[in-house]
Formats: structure tokens, sequence, C-alpha cells
């Protein structure tokens, strides 16, 4: 009960602290870290919690289906297809380049095997738009950036989920049953996919029906109950439950746009909610012990990661397109690791490989360090963006494509 209390007070003070927050370089994002982190056993001792507690795992569990759930949503198919080749080229060239620069660096300055260096880099590729939401979120900012940094935030989690499976299965105990464990793998991603788009047609099927229906004041609902169904067959089957949630919520919108229209104020409230716990207790993590396992050259690679791995894929991702220089060097700068490598980060955790926990104190001072860097200076560069030209005539809000990805005024500066 008392981290409740602690998560309540933390709430209040970012709620009264937003306006400030949207205006400087506070992040509320940061003040549920920082928080967590005083009130741990590092500092003042008011909660007590560890990787392994179970209450770490529940919550960046639900945080990242809830926030692939709402992502998903997010997703226009008839708009991706029209404007889908800057994201490919950030997914599809950008993503394993920064996947293999991470693993590099991991393996030569940490010292850690191949197949942990190659996972803490799949782990480290998804990144996270809720870091960045003065971006994201600005209709300042050019769509087609804001596009391009929410579809890649959006896909990312999903494409590494695979890779960070079979390298753990690859890097652990049970190694010699590899074949086995792919198998396994292959059977709960595949069961995620299919329950993650059989559901939504199914509950659509039945609101068609003559007799069936919400009434106004409910309709928010149905798509949470698909949600929470979701999620308990997931856990139930064994099915990959953030592959089911990012498909669903992308199905559920393009059958049903009213259902995505009436559930979005409640489903981004709920996942800002679970962001928020999430943080908190990620933060709890974060004691003066863990920042002081984390060897020199494991603080050269977290540096090298931030400021050079991610930016130098981005920008050779984007050789040859129509985004100025400037647009290139934000969509470079804003790869902030979020929710989904937390989550990956605990899964490596209590894989019980051989180097684990070298490689979980590696991914959560990167976290904690993207998380700060990138949140706190969301705000100042999207300031660049407020005239869009020399003769200080802003842009039509219409210019340009845009992407119901691009999360609108709803996410300015929540995190």
């Amino acid at each position: 009960m008392l981290l409740v209390a602690v998560f309540g007070a933390a709430l209040l003070i970012a709620v009264l602290l937003s306006g400030l927050a949207a205006r400087t370089v506070l992040s509320t994002s940061f003040l549920f870290l920082v928080g967590g982190a005083l009130v741990s056993d590092g500092f003042l001792g008011l909660i007590h919690i560890t990787p392994d507690s179970e209450i770490v795992a529940v919550t960046a569990d639900l945080a990242l289906f809830a926030v692939l759930f709402t992502d998903g949503m997010h997703v226009s198919f008839p708009k991706l297809r029209e404007n889908w080749k800057n994201p490919a080229r950030a997914l599809g060239l950008g993503m394993p380049l920064a996947f293999v620069g991470m693993a590099l660096i991991t393996h030569y300055l940490v010292g850690l095997d191949w197949t942990t260096s190659f996972l803490v880099g799949a782990v480290l590729a998804p990144t996270d738009p809720v870091f960045a939401s003065a971006i994201v979120g600005r209709k300042e900012v050019p769509a087609k950036l804001r596009q391009l940094l929410n579809v890649e935030s959006g896909v990312n989690d999903g494409l590494a989920l695979p890779v960070v499976l079979i390298l753990i299965a690859a890097a652990g105990p049970t190694s010699g049953h590899a074949e086995a464990s792919f198998g396994k793998i292959a059977l709960e991603l595949a069961l995620g996919l299919v329950f993650g788009v059989v559901l939504p047609l199914l509950v659509n099927g039945l609101v068609r029906f003559r007799l069936l229906g919400a009434e106004p004041k409910l309709q928010p609902l149905l798509p949470l109950a698909t949600g929470v169904i979701l999620y308990a067959a997931c856990h139930l089957t064994h099915a990959n439950p953030y592959l089911a949630a990012f498909s669903a919520g992308a199905v559920l919108t393009a059958v049903s746009p009213e259902a995505k229209t009436a559930f979005e104020p409640l489903g981004e409230a709920l996942a800002e909610l679970a962001k928020f716990a999430a943080l908190l207790v990620f933060g709890a993590l974060l004691t003066p012990q863990l920042f002081g396992d984390l060897s020199f050259g494991g603080y050269v690679a977290v540096f090298l990661a931030i400021v050079l791995i991610r930016p130098v894929s981005m920008l050779i991702s984007l050789i040859g397109t129509r985004f100025d220089r400037r647009e290139k060097l934000v969509a470079a700068w804003f790869g902030p690791k979020g929710f989904a490598s937390v989550v990956y980060g605990l899964l490596v955790l209590q894989a019980g490989i051989p180097q684990g926990e070298q490689a979980y104190t590696l991914i959560a001072v990167c976290i904690a360090f993207s998380i700060i860097a990138h949140s706190s200076t969301d705000v100042p560069i999207a300031r660049i963006f407020d005239v869009e030209d020399l003769a200080g005539i802003p842009e039509p809000q219409s210019a340009g494509p845009s992407t119901d990805g691009d999360k609108e005024d709803g996410r300015d500066r929540q995190a």
C-alpha cells in the first residue's frame, strides 16, 4: 500500500507540474523515474523492490501491453500504404544497423560474449515516442517527421521481440535444446498474432447483431473489454501478449473506426497511468549499487549507444530521402529507449543466462540515461519548428501527409 501512496503522490506532483514541463526541459517521465529511485532501498528505503520482485514483471508487462494496444489503434493502413517508404527505411536499414552497432560496442567495450552482446543490441533496438512527446505530438513539427518516429517506434517493438526471445534461448542454460526453444517461440508468436486478429473481428461481429450493441456512454469500454480478454487469453495459453496487443489495436481500428474514436481518450489515459507506474517501479531499481556495478567500458558503451549508434544508423537510412538536414538530425537524435526495452531487459535478467546480470545492468543504465537525455531535450528542439519558413509564415497544419499514428495533441508533453 505504501507503493500505491508513493505513486499517488508522484502522480499529483506530475500533474501539477505538467504545465511547466510543457514549456521547459522538465519532464514528468523524469519525475517518476527520480521518484522511484528516491523511495527505493538506495536512498530513503521506503519501498523494497528487486528485479525479481513480482510487481516489477507485472507492472512492466501491463504497461507494454497497454502501450502496444493503444499504439496499434493509431495505425492507419491506408495512410501507411501511401507513406511507407521512410518508416521502411528506418525499420529495414536503420534498426539492423543500430542492432549490430550496439552488439559490437557491447562485445569490445564491456566484454560480453557475442550471443549476449547481440541480445543487448536487440533489447535496446526498440524506441519509444513517449519520451519525445513534444516532437511527435506537436502540429508545428512536419507531419512526415512525426509519422516516421511514430511508425518506427510502434513497429520496432514487435520486430525486436522474436530476435530477443531467440537470442535468450541461444544464450540460456538450455541453449542445447535450441530447436525446441525456437519452435516454442514461433508457436507463441503465431498464437499471439492469431488472437490479436481473431478476437477484434469476433467482437466487431457481435456488435453487428441487431439485438446487441453498446449505448454511447459504455462504448469506450468495448475495446477495453477486448484488451482485457486478450491479455488474459495470451497469458493462459502462453501466446505472446505484445504481438497480440499491437495487432489487435490495428485490426480494431481497421474494422471499427468508431470504436477507436470512442476509446481513444480512455485508452490514452490508461496507457499513461501504466507508463507512469512502470517508470516508478523501474526507477526503484536504479540504486547506486546498480550504477556502481557498471564498468567504465559500460558507461562508454551507454554514451555511444545514445549519441552515436542510433544517430548514425538513422542518418544512413535516410540518405536519399526528402527530409532536410534539420529533420534528419532530429529523427536521428530521437531514438529513446522505453518500455519495450525495460520489459525485454527483465526477460534477460530472469532467463538465467550466464552473463544476464551484466547485460541487464548495461541495459538498465542505458535506458535511464536515454530517458533523461531525450525527455529533457524534446521541448527545446521542438521550438525550432515553430516557424516553418524564412518569411515567418507558419505552415498550414494540413500540409504534408499525416497518420493517425501522430497521436495528435493528446500526448503533448504528457510524458
